[in-house]
């Protein structure tokens, strides 16, 4: 049997590989590497398919969090609310920046739990900053942090590295708080041919504070205003992007709700559950995470690996509980079980839009198939 990967970038370059060599033919041409034409083009086209007036192209995903939150005004020793589920980069930012992340339990479905957050944010006027993270490409209740963000003052920073193409009854992700961050990682909806990242908002004074904090902090050549990052998106990548794949970034969503339809109804293991959005919510799939019980997620990869179906894990490890934050400031507010029994169970379906539908059925049936312990 051949094999179902996880992410199939053979196959997608199969699909976009010439419009990609004309993208790099034409930066190449063009003389002009670094924050030219191809960038401000693709930040446009970036805006406008987004929904927001403003998206600014970084270095990377890391950045664009970083960025965002030093132009939202967090200072050293800020308390910053957030999820302890989620890649390292999430909470890498906080500290980067001199906060001091604060976690509290995520929901089933491995989003940062609101109501949990909102405690803390009530008995922790401290707080002035809460950073939700749209995992595995699920919205969190947008209305409810529209309310979190007016209730208590709070500064939203949407962490969207997951979410371009998800919405909350319509509205997309990234456009509550004050700023949001997106990723263009390879893996990503959105992904490049390596890191980038950009920041999104509404604010035109936040957009140029964002722009001179990308660019060594310069308001223009060799005028620095302020210290900054060196955190520009290569023109290249910008070309790729608006050439090769936001054009197909629609059709792509598309096809991976497809893919999700098909295993929501076709798994039906009755050990495995799905973590699928709350109704309200349209996911654009960027991953589709399944959860079992910790003594087995070992047996079943091992047995979908022996069907050559790939699988991965998001996150094995919780964020306070990595090694590197024994030496970093933070808090953690009440236990974090759900957390714990998602990232001790959680595995990751192939999902990605060069899935055939022999695949998509192969997956499901392998998935049905498992036998506790045939491993």
């Amino acid at each position: 049997m051949h094999p179902v990967l996880l992410n199939d970038f053979k196959r997608q370059w199969a699909e976009i590989g010439s419009d990609v060599l004309r993208a790099v033919e034409k930066v190449g041409a063009s003389g002009w590497y670094v924050l030219g034409q191809e960038v401000r083009r693709f930040e446009i086209a970036l805006a406008s398919h987004w929904g927001v007036r403003e998206a600014i192209g970084v270095a990377s995903g890391l950045d664009a969090i970083e960025i965002a939150l030093r132009a939202a005004g967090l200072q050293p020793g800020d308390a910053v609310l957030t999820t302890p589920l989620s890649a390292f980069a999430t909470t890498l930012a906080v500290l980067r920046v001199g906060g001091t992340p604060i976690f509290c339990d995520t929901d089933e479905n491995g989003l940062l739990n609101l109501d949990l957050a909102e405690d803390v944010l009530r008995s922790d006027s401290r707080i002035r900053f809460l950073l939700p993270v749209h995992l595995f490409g699920q919205s969190l209740n947008l209305d409810r942090l529209g309310e979190l963000q007016t209730r208590y003052g709070t500064t939203i920073i949407e962490d969207c590295a997951q979410s371009v193409g998800a919405s909350w009854q319509g509205r997309a992700t990234g456009t509550v708080g004050l700023l949001s961050a997106t990723s263009f990682y390879p893996t990503k909806n959105l992904g490049a041919m390596g890191d980038g990242g950009a920041v999104l908002m509404n604010d035109a004074n936040l957009a140029e504070k964002v722009r001179r904090l990308r660019d060594y902090g310069q308001s223009a050549k060799y005028l620095h205003d302020e210290i900054g990052w060196n955190s520009r998106l290569d023109e290249v990548h910008a070309a790729i992007l608006s050439e090769a794949v936001l054009p197909r970034l629609t059709a792509w969503t598309s096809r991976r709700q497809q893919v999700a339809t098909a295993y929501t109804n076709g798994i039906t293991h009755p050990a495995i559950r799905l973590l699928r959005p709350a109704s309200p919510s349209a996911s654009c799939e960027h991953l589709f995470p399944v959860a079992v019980a910790a003594e087995h997620r070992a047996d079943l990869e091992g047995w979908l690996k022996s069907q050559s179906i790939g699988t991965g894990r998001h996150y094995p490890i919780l964020i306070p509980d990595q090694k590197a934050m024994t030496a970093a400031n933070h808090e953690v507010r009440g236990e974090l079980t759900v957390a714990h029994r998602l990232a001790q169970g959680e595995v990751s379906l192939p999902i990605h839009p060069q899935l055939t539908q022999d695949e998509v059925e192969r997956v499901i049936a392998a998935v049905n198939a498992w036998s506790k312990g045939s491993q």
